[in-house]
C-alpha cells in the first residue's frame, strides 16, 4: 500500500493554493452466528436514513487505552468491524484484547486479554461467535466468542463473562504450528478472522511476504467448535504430487514455496456447508522463477466443504501471480437474479478493480469470464509469465488498468511534466505489465485497488458500494547477487513507505525495491482523485456514481476543501435508509453518502482516522451506527484507540 506523508500534503497544498453489518445486526441481538459471514456489509434497518442523517449526534465514545507510542516503529491499525453478541458490543483492539461494551451506553462490562506476544502487526479485524445447540440454555460457553492470535492460538471464551471455555482444548485455547519454524517472531501469525461453518472453525493466517522463497505455507486449519479437536487443514500450495492442481506447477508439486495463505475474511454459506477462501499469491510476489504455470490454488476463490476440507470448487483469478494481486477482500454472498429465479452467488472483488460473480454452489461463473492476452515483454530473465488473465465480460472494472506517461498528472505544468519525465525512466503499460529490473509502474498498485475492507451490497438497489485506493507505485527487481545486504525482515514491520524500501529474498535471485511513484514535490503522480467511493449496479453492470473519498484540505488545518481523496483502508457500511457509511480516509473523518447518488448526506470529526468497518444495530428502540477510530501507522495517520457511537437525538 502507497501513503502520503501529511507533511508532503502541507507542501504540495501550498504549491497548489500559489497556482454491519451483514443482515444479522439488523435482527434481534440474539442472532449471532452468522455475523459479518456473508460480507454484504448490509443492514435492514430505517430508522437512521437519508431524510435524517443530518441530526445525527454522538452518542457515546469508548477509550481502549492502547494508544500507540508516538515513536513505534510497529505496524499497528485498529482495523475491527464490532459484533453484536448476547447483548455485548464486542470489540477487538489492536493488542488482540476483546472487550465488551453495553451498547446502548458504552459502558465496560468485561474484558479478556489473551496475552499476545504482540509482535509483528498489531491489528484485529474481527472475531466470530458460535452456539452450541446441544448445551443447555444457561449453560457457561453455550454461546462462544472465538478469537486466533499471532502467537498462533485459537481461543475460545464465553460471550457473557469472557471466562475461558474449559472444554475447548486446554484451559480454553488450541495452538497451531506453523509448517516450519519462523525466522523472525510474527514470520507465521493467525490473526484473520475465524469463520464458523456450522459446527467447524476455520483459521486463516498471515505470512510475511517477501521475506523468503521457502516461506511458511499458508495453510488453513479446522478445529471442532465445541472441543477443539483439529479436524483438517488444507494447504493452497498442493505439497502431493497426486493433487489434481500440483501439475500446475512446474516441478510437478508446490514443494519449495509458500504462502497462498488466506488473510482476508472468509464467507460462509451454513446451508451448503461451504466455507470459501480468497487465497494469495505463492512466495514470491514479484519474480516467480522455479514455480512456472498457473499455481493452483494460490490467487484464487477456494470452496471448501465445512465438514472434511474437501475442494468443492475452485477458481483463479490472478494465474503465475508475480504482481501481488492476492485475492484481499471477503467473497460477498448474494442472491443473484436470473430468469429462473434466483441463484446463491459470491461476488468477489480484487486489487485489479475486477469484479467477478460465481454460483457459490457449483463455481460456474455467472458473468462470462475470459482469458485475455497479457504482456509479455520485459520480464526477468528465468520468468516464464501466464500469457493470457481472466477478465469478467461486460462488467466495468473499479479501476484504471494501466499507466502510460500521458496519464502523468501535476498540480502545475510543472511537476505533471517532472511526473511524465519520471514515468518515462519505468517500464510502464496495461495491467500486468510484470515487474522489472528497469522498474515497472504498477497500475493498479500491489495494494489495490480495492483491499480487505471490501464492498456493501445493498439487495433492493443491487448497488455494491466499493472503495479504492489510487495512487501508482513502482517494483524494481535487483540481482540479488551482488546486492547490498539487507538484514533479514528489515521491512517487516516498515511503517513508513513514502520512500523507495528494499525486500531482500532469501533464496530467489532477485531483491525487490518498491516506491510509490511521486513528483520530486510529493504529489502523486496520477490525477485525482487518490481515493474513491464507487457504486456499481450488479444488475445492469453498470457504474451509476463515483465519488472522491477524503478532503486533503481539511488535513493542512486551513480553510480550503480539496476533495481529491486520501489513500487509506477500512470499508463501507450500507443501510436500508437509503446510506453508505464510511470512515476510511486519512482526513479523520466519517461520512454517510447517499447510496442512489452519493452525496455526502453528513459528516462528522473523529479523533483519529477511522481505518476499520463501521457497524449499526438497535437497542431500546433507537439505532446506533458505531465505528472504531484508531488509525494506521502504514499510513502516517492519527493515531487513537476510541471506538466512536452515533444516533438520532431522542424527541
Amino acid at each position: 500500500m502507497i501513503v502520503i506523508r501529511q507533511k508532503h500534503l502541507l507542501a504540495l497544498l501550498g504549491i497548489a493554493i500559489v497556482c454491519l453489518p451483514t443482515p444479522g445486526l439488523a435482527r434481534d441481538a440474539s442472532w449471532q452466528t452468522d455475523q459479518h459471514q456473508g460480507g454484504e456489509k448490509f443492514a435492514s434497518l430505517t430508522q437512521i436514513n437519508r431524510d435524517n442523517v443530518a441530526n445525527l449526534t454522538l452518542a457515546w465514545e469508548y477509550r481502549t487505552g492502547e494508544m500507540p507510542a508516538p515513536a513505534s516503529d510497529s505496524l499497528i491499525a485498529f482495523e475491527d468491524q464490532p459484533s453484536l453478541i448476547e447483548g455485548n458490543l464486542v470489540v477487538c483492539t489492536t493488542s488482540r484484547r476483546i472487550i465488551a461494551l453495553d451498547p446502548a451506553t458504552g459502558i465496560e462490562r468485561w474484558v479478556f486479554d489473551p496475552e499476545d506476544r504482540k509482535v509483528g502487526m498489531q491489528k484485529c479485524r474481527g472475531i466470530a461467535s458460535w452456539i452450541d445447540d446441544v448445551a443447555l440454555d444457561g449453560a457457561h460457553c453455550k454461546t462462544r466468542v472465538l478469537l486466533g492470535t499471532s502467537d498462533n492460538r485459537v481461543i475460545a471464551i464465553d460471550a457473557h463473562d469472557g471466562k475461558r471455555c474449559a472444554g475447548f482444548g486446554t484451559n480454553g485455547e488450541v495452538a497451531i504450528q506453523p509448517s516450519k519454524p519462523e525466522t523472525f517472531p510474527g514470520e507465521y501469525v493467525t490473526t484473520s478472522r475465524p469463520a464458523v461453518v456450522n459446527d467447524i472453525i476455520v483459521l486463516g493466517s498471515m505470512v510475511a511476504d517477501n521475506q523468503r522463497i521457502d516461506a511458511p505455507s499458508g495453510r488453513v486449519h479446522a478445529f471442532n467448535a465445541r472441543t477443539g479437536t483439529p479436524a483438517w487443514t488444507f494447504d493452497p500450495v498442493p505439497r502431493d504430487p497426486a493433487d489434481p492442481a500440483a501439475e500446475s506447477w512446474e516441478r510437478g508439486s508446490g514443494e519449495g514455496f509458500g504462502g497462498g495463505n488466506v488473510w482476508a475474511a472468509m464467507a460462509v454459506d451454513q446451508a451448503l456447508d461451504l466455507v470459501y477462501l480468497p487465497t494469495t499469491s505463492a512466495s514470491g510476489d514479484f519474480y516467480g522463477g522455479g514455480r512456472a504455470g498457473d499455481n493452483l490454488y494460490t490467487s484464487s476463490v477456494v470452496a471448501l466443504r465445512g465438514a472434511t476440507g474437501e475442494v468443492a470448487w475452485h477458481y483463479q483469478l490472478v494465474h503465475h501471480n508475480v504482481f501481488d494481486y492476492d485475492i484481499p477482500a471477503q467473497p460477498l454472498l448474494m442472491d443473484w437474479p436470473t430468469d429462473n429465479g434466483n441463484v446463491p452467488a459470491l461476488v468477489q472483488n480484487t486489487k485489479m478493480g475486477l469484479v467477478f460473480v460465481f454460483n457459490r454452489e457449483t463455481g460456474e461463473p455467472l458473468v462470462p469470464i475470459e482469458e485475455r492476452p497479457v504482456p509479455q515483454s520485459g520480464a526477468a530473465p528465468g520468468e516464464q509469465l501466464s500469457p493470457t488473465q481472466p477478465f469478467p465480460v461486460g462488467m466495468p472494472s473499479l479501476m484504471p488498468e494501466g499507466f502510460t506517461p500521458d496519464d502523468a498528472w501535476g498540480f502545475t505544468f510543472i511537476d505533471e511534466w517532472l511526473c511524465e519525465r519520471e514515468v518515462k525512466k519505468f517500464k510502464h503499460g496495461s495491467i500486468y505489465t510484470p515487474a522489472s529490473e528497469q522498474g515497472t509502474v504498477f497500475w493498479p498498485a500491489a495494494g489495490g485497488g480495492p483491499n480487505w475492507g471490501g464492498g456493501a451490497y445493498d439487495p433492493d438497489s443491487q448497488l455494491m458500494v466499493v472503495p479504492t485506493n489510487r495512487v501508482p507505485m513502482v517494483i524494481s527487481l535487483l540481482p540479488a547477487e551482488g546486492a547490498v545486504p539487507v538484514p533479514a525482515n528489515a521491512n517487516a514491520n516498515e511503517t513508513d513507505i513514502t520512500q523507495a524500501f528494499n525486500f531482500p529474498i532469501a533464496g530467489s535471485d532477485y531483491h525487490y525495491q518498491i516506491e510509490p511513484l511521486m513528483s520530486p514535490l510529493g504529489a502523486p503522480c496520477s490525477e485525482p482523485p487518490w481515493a474513491a467511493l464507487t457504486a456499481l449496479n450488479l444488475r445492469t453492470r453498470e457504474i451509476e456514481w463515483e465519488v472522491p473519498l477524503g478532503d486533503i484540505g481539511k488535513m493542512t488545518g486551513l480553510p480550503i476543501t480539496l476533495e481529491y481523496g486520501t489513500p487509506g483502508a477500512g470499508g463501507p457500511l450500507a443501510t436500508a435508509g437509503g446510506l453508505v457509511f464510511i470512515g476510511y480516509t486519512l482526513d479523520d473523518t466519517f461520512r454517510a453518502f447517499d447510496l442512489k447518488t452519493g452525496e455526502v448526506l453528513w459528516q462528522t470529526d473523529l479523533p483519529a482516522a477511522a481505518t476499520a468497518i463501521p457497524v449499526t444495530y438497535q437497542i431500546n428502540g433507537e439505532q446506533y451506527v458505531v465505528i472504531p477510530a484508531g488509525g494506521h501507522t502504514m499510513y502516517q495517520s492519527t493515531m487513537g484507540d476510541s471506538v466512536m457511537a452515533y444516533k438520532l437525538p431522542r424527541e
